[in-house]
């Protein structure tokens, strides 16, 4: 990979924060020390979209969003000041948008089936009987037939030129379809069954989805980017922009959705020169990228986890393990909870996935003589329990190779806990064994040695099911209803692990600088549960348990009146870890959590959880008395002095945490990305929460207070002072964090509530030292505090840019690096070999 940026600024671009206002703040950019912007997908997407991942065009730049012209100022206005332009890029889907003809694609392929030129874009079930299955209707079709419902027209119909063409249309309230060139003066059900579609009950979707879809959102509909046509045409428009120099790298969206997310990746490469690029590729536990993917690295959840439970104590996992049982009177564990979530997501929302792949295992044993005695209940069940026993979000295995080893053991150790489950029946346990066979690639091949098209179809779909069974199982499911920790339900971490020691981090960043050293580091993204600050707010929960359990006692008893009788003992916890996590902070400067952006999360999480409600089947009375409930704790006086005496207590440890994991994740080995507006404090939630319009004209004049000398006067501007004083280190001494020379040396320390580790270059004295403090309260009930600890950095003298302070290398006291900041950042004063 060429061209790796020194760091990353993540910017939503929408119709309300366009190319345009991207631009105006290139300069606070580059002051902040930034090297590159990182935008959100820059194609145009469906009427309204405020993300971007909904692509309707892939010939087109947003025009919602300024349109190429624009987007090319952006790109100047970078490139003249030394920095640089990374686009999001959406392989895996393209919007189902409303109308349906802003997706001229599939408008075409609606209209002429098999013989549009996009026919082979979209991947559906070419078998299918009655066309693609479009479930819009609000009722049943034979209803909404007999009440006249449907209305035939014409329209103008908008081209890909920007013209206008007059097309007869099938009309539903919104909605808006194509009709098949002479039909449309059938008879109305004579129309519908001479379409290539079929109208449908929405609620048919969980049963009979005929496309392929992301995860269970059935608006956005799979892209078969595996064909050499499709990949050239959905990529046409971004390479002939980094051809001409406005693009320089990329983030690829989803990628574990592609038939073969190795082979897409080895064609981007091809077509790309090796540009930089990264993958948003959850890696669960201890997995590891691909050696053999032609990427510098992951969008950064692996480092996430990592960074945030340095300041996790291992040791108040019981204890509040304890207080969640005993609050909920819930013994179950976290992978009891998933197991539960995932059977429930199968048999509801992604049934038609699961449909799907019995349907193909049963043909490939009707096929096969060998094979035909085993039932379709049979299959159906193995299938089923070895989606569920998956550990990670799919096995990388492509139909016709030789399937590697490490990949192989992944389905065998799925297989081996999915026995379990099954139990001792011997037809069950044979089908599960063929089934694992099916998905691992095996027998692929006839007699003659040609490609088993059924084999190589189930292996490529079992892999692409497998993602959207963890996400929705685990992180849209499990997450909402297991709330020991809320911390640790976050994307790529694990509930049921908490902390992790300093040697472990140092492990992962060796081997992250010795593989993917050029791999993204992130805190927070529009995809994460929680902001980097609310995270390591809540992280001190570990480091007071007990307190914890007392305040939450308090919370209980004062707002006994106030709960009806719906509002259920896990969702109250949630409430109040909720509410901890967004109180009010001293010296973030930040407005009070608001009564909407409350009510609009509460929602959200309880319809995830799926317990009482949905989005399915709402339970009206339930979100009611679960809403009036948290915003009477939001605004009681009661509560509020306790959530403010809890503040004030934790408040050390939530400001170690938070300005240490920013400190670590700045210098650690990767490219940092910092997520807009997390330069300074941010205390948001899930989407849409977290992509708020940022404040940048604040933040802007707040750094040039800092920058000339203003000394910071809370936690906000220690964070912006932070976070500009470790980009810009990284800015002037570019070779001891990116390239090949880049070295990471851990520091030995006589404490283990201190981290520290060295950045250089090869052959070099260390340029950079990087210290920061841990679970300050931990260390102070154990009377040991920092005044004793030492740490080991190279002869030479040293500024720690943070306070100005001079410090001569050697053995240093940790206490004299620490007296105003939790954390240190040293730079070598006069290195003796000069950086860019």
């Amino acid at each position: 990979m060429s061209g790796a940026p020194i760091s990353t600024y993540r910017l939503q671009i929408t119709p309300e924060f366009t190319f345009q206002d991207a631009t105006q703040l290139v300069p606070y950019l580059e002051r902040l020390g930034v090297s590159h912007a990182f935008i959100s997908p820059i194609l145009q997407a469906a009427p309204g979209s405020m993300h971007g991942y909904d692509v309707v065009d892939h010939s087109r730049v947003s025009m919602d969003n300024g349109g190429e012209e624009d987007l090319r100022e952006l790109a100047d206005a970078l490139h003249k000041r030394g920095m640089g332009l990374i686009a999001d890029v959406v392989p895996n889907h393209m919007a189902i948008p409303t109308p349906m003809w802003h997706n001229h694609a599939l408008w075409s392929f609606l209209r002429d089936g098999a013989s549009s030129p996009y026919a082979s874009w979209f991947d559906s079930d070419p078998h299918a009987e009655h066309g693609i299955l479009l479930p819009v209707l609000g009722r049943p079709i034979g209803a909404t037939i007999l009440d006249d419902e449907l209305r035939r027209g014409t329209a103008k119909v908008p081209q890909p030129d920007g013209s206008r063409r007059t097309e007869h249309v099938l009309r539903y309230f919104d909605h808006v379809f194509p009709l098949a060139e002479g039909t449309e003066n059938l008879p109305i059900v004579d129309l519908l069954e001479a379409q290539h579609y079929r109208l449908a009950y929405w609620r048919v979707a969980n049963d009979e989805l005929n496309y392929r879809r992301f995860f269970d959102v059935q608006t956005l509909a799979a892209v078969k980017v595996e064909d050499r046509a499709v990949f050239d045409a959905t990529h046409a428009t971004l390479l002939r922009l980094q051809s001409e120099g406005v693009i320089d790298g990329y983030r690829i969206d989803h990628p574990d959705g592609l038939a073969d997310p190795r082979g897409y990746l080895r064609r981007l490469e091809s077509a790309t020169g090796g540009a930089w690029t990264v993958i948003e590729k959850i890696l669960a536990g201890n997995e590891s990228l691909p050696p053999d993917f032609p990427v510098a690295g992951t969008t950064g959840y692996d480092a996430l986890w990592r960074v945030q439970g340095l300041f996790h104590d291992p040791a108040g996992a019981a204890a509040l393990t304890h207080v969640w049982r005993t609050f909920t009177h819930d013994s179950r564990s976290f992978d009891e909870i998933t197991r539960e979530s995932a059977k429930e997501v199968i048999d509801t929302s992604l049934w038609a996935e699961i449909a799907r792949l019995v349907d193909l295992a049963q043909r490939i044993c009707d096929a096969d003589i060998m094979l035909r005695d085993t039932t379709e209940r049979q299959l159906e069940h193995a299938i089923i329990q070895l989606l569920m026993a998956m550990d990670r979000y799919r096995a990388y295995i492509v139909p016709g190779e030789k399937p590697p080893a490490c990949e192989r053991q992944v389905l065998a150790e799925a297989a081996d806990r999915a026995a379990l489950a099954i139990g001792d029946d011997d037809g069950d346990r044979a089908a599960l064994e063929i089934v694992t066979a099916f998905a691992g690639g095996q027998g692929q091949f006839t007699s003659d040695g040609s490609l088993d098209s059924l084999r190589a179809e189930f292996v490529t779909r079992f892999a692409q099911t497998c993602g959207p069974v963890h996400a929705k199982s685990l992180e849209d499911t499990a997450f909402y209803r297991y709330h020991r920790l809320l911390a640790v339900n976050e994307v790529g971490a694990d509930p049921n692990r908490i902390g992790v020691d300093p040697e472990e981090f140092h492990r992962f960043c060796e081997r992250m600088l010795g593989t993917f050293p050029a791999s993204m580091t992130t805190l927070s993204t529009h995809d994460t549960k929680r902001s980097e600050d609310v995270r390591a707010r809540l992280a001190a929960l570990t480091e007071y348990p007990s307190e914890w359990s007392t305040h939450v006692a308090r919370l209980h008893a004062v707002s006994a009146q106030k709960r009806g009788p719906l509002v259920d003992a896990p969702f109250e916890y949630f409430v109040w870890q909720t509410l901890a996590g967004m109180w009010d902070l001293p010296g973030s400067r930040l407005a009070s959590l608001s009564e909407e952006r409350l009510a609009g999360y509460l929602e959200k999480a309880m319809r995830e959880a799926k317990v009482h409600t949905g989005w399915v089947d709402g339970n009206d009375e339930y979100e009611r008395e679960i809403r009036d409930f948290a915003l009477w704790a939001l605004g009681n006086d009661d509560v509020r002095a306790i959530l403010d005496e809890w503040t004030s207590l934790t408040f050390d440890s939530q400001r170690a945490a938070i300005l240490g994991q920013k400190l670590l994740q700045l210098t650690m080995p990767g490219v940092p990305d910092v997520y807009q507006g997390n330069e300074t404090v941010d205390l948001s939630l899930v989407d849409p929460d977290n992509r708020r319009p940022v404040d940048h004209a604040a933040h802007a004049a707040r750094l040039e207070d800092l920058l000339s000398g203003a000394a910071p006067e809370g936690i906000a501007d220690e964070k912006l002072l932070l976070v500009s004083r470790a980009l810009d280190t990284r800015r002037h001494h570019r070779e001891s964090f990116v390239g090949p020379d880049a070295t990471y040396t851990p520091l030995p320390t006589t404490s283990s509530h201190t981290i520290a580790f060295a950045r250089g270059r090869a052959d070099s004295p260390a340029n950079v030292v990087v210290i920061a403090t841990r679970l300050p309260h931990v260390e102070a009930s154990q009377g040991r505090g920092c005044t004793k600890a030492r740490i080991v950095v190279d002869e030479g003298r040293y500024t720690n840019v943070l306070t100005g302070e001079r410090v001569e290398g050697g053995a240093v006291e940790v206490a004299s690096l620490v007296r105003e900041w939790p954390v240190a950042l040293l730079v070598r004063e006069k290195p003796e070999h000069s950086e860019g």
